[in-house]
């Protein structure tokens, strides 16, 4: 329902169908929130150091493995999900 009312406050003068908006509106929706999710995980990634952040001329930033944290990393993924664990409880 947020998601909805939220794509019609930012847009006042759109008008679509049930399947228009379900298709259309709503995956935008969805994108520009995985879009935000995304970057907020890349910028914490690049802030541990896992991954580094590279300036492109002209172009967007690139992001790549960082080699000194190989083992950092696989470790951080093999421990368990604390986030994970305390929805369960």
């Amino acid at each position: 329902m947020r998601e909805v009312l939220n794509y019609f406050l930012r847009n006042p003068q759109a008008v679509d169908s049930l399947e228009g908006i379900a298709r259309w509106r709503l995956l935008d929706e969805i994108v520009r929130r995985k879009v935000e999710e995304t970057r907020k995980a890349l910028e914490w990634l690049v802030q541990q150091k896992y991954l580094s952040k590279t300036m492109v001329a002209g172009g967007d930033p690139v992001f790549s493995l960082n080699p000194d944290n190989i083992a950092k990393a696989k470790e951080f993924l093999s421990a368990p999900d604390l986030l994970a664990r305390k929805k369960k409880n």
